[in-house]
């Protein structure tokens, strides 16, 4: 590295290194000091979360990073995780399901008389599918099929384990000793293998997970339609019908099923400043986001800031939606 070299006598020193070392070590170094860092919690390695963080942080990062805000998505159990990581300050951002965030503000569920006062939406992303895979020779082709059968309902922290009970807590249909908490890396080898008859996932399509899966196995995709989806539908109305396109998986006939959204949330407390310059590098860079995965394909604008959102908008991405002009 060259320097500003001064003479004393003889002797030369390249004080240029040398001066923006002790500045550093001093803490004076104005362009470092500045920089805030955001994480965006999101899901497992390789998941449609993690995969969706990934891709907002590279079409928003130059332009938080012009304004000294560095933004990296961050791999977490789930959406139950990471309400709990954004309540207490570690997280600043996170990517949920609105049935878990309703949940967690309405005190319901693992937040059942302990609901989480502090959590604020910010906009919503994509529609995520109670996705139910069932190897064929286990004959499950319906919700109702799944009574005392082995089946995956997710790990602790993750909204798809959440979403489980939500549904059992309607249907009554619980029977523990044959229920699975396994990661998501560890399902398919576990339903190839008998280990499990079904697993049960809340995803985005298309999903990695779900074409490994059916790629691995003989296995089929299972309904939740007719009256039982009435049911829960009366009870839940945050869950909305949806079809799991299965074009994506070289298969024919959607199937019915019902499913939330995933929305990205952060705290009443996080840095407003920081808050608005996420949402409105997302709305300016809405194109760019539809490229980066099917699931986003669809956004819209008018949508992410209304549908799912059952937080309180937080003040600062509500200004900036008057902004542009899709709020009052």
């Amino acid at each position: 590295m060259k320097g500003i070299f001064f003479s004393i006598g003889r002797a030369k020193l390249a004080v240029g290194a040398f001066l923006i070392v002790s500045a550093a070590i001093a803490g004076m170094v104005p362009c470092s000091a500045e920089e805030i860092f955001v994480s965006i919690g999101t899901g497992e390695l390789g998941g449609v979360y993690y995969l969706v963080g990934k891709a907002i942080c590279k079409v928003a990062g130059p332009e938080l990073r012009a304004q000294g805000i560095r933004c990296s998505p961050e791999t977490t159990p789930g959406s139950v995780y990471n309400i709990g990581a954004v309540q207490s300050g570690e997280l600043e951002f996170a990517i949920v399901q609105s049935d878990v965030q309703f949940a967690a503000t309405a005190g319901l569920g693992v937040w059942k008389g302990n609901l989480v006062s502090e959590l604020r939406s910010v906009l919503s992303l994509y529609p995520e599918l109670v996705t139910v895979i069932a190897r064929a020779d286990a004959n499950i082709h319906s919700f109702a099929d799944l009574a005392g059968k082995k089946i995956n309902i997710g790990s602790q922290g993750t909204g798809t384990r959440a979403t489980w009970e939500a549904i059992t807590s309607v249907l009554g249909q619980r029977q523990d000793e044959h229920l699975m908490d396994l990661k998501a890396g560890e399902t398919t080898a576990a339903l190839c293998h008998g280990t499990i008859d079904a697993n049960l996932l809340v995803v985005g399509h298309p999903s990695p997970l779900v074409s490994n899966q059916i790629a691995a196995c003989p296995c089929n995709f299972v309904t939740i339609a007719g009256p039982l989806a009435d049911k829960l539908l009366g009870a839940h109305p945050i869950y909305v019908r949806g079809s799991i396109p299965t074009k994506f998986y070289g298969l024919t006939g959607d199937v019915p099923t019902l499913g939330s959204l995933a929305t990205l949330v952060t705290s009443v407390s996080a840095n407003p400043r920081v808050v608005a310059a996420m949402a409105r590098a997302i709305l300016n860079h809405i194109d760019e986001l539809r490229t980066l995965h099917p699931a986003l394909a669809g956004l819209s604008a008018e949508q992410m800031i209304t549908q799912g959102l059952t937080a309180p908008l937080h003040p600062a991405a509500a200004g900036v939606y008057k902004e542009f002009g899709l709020m009052k």
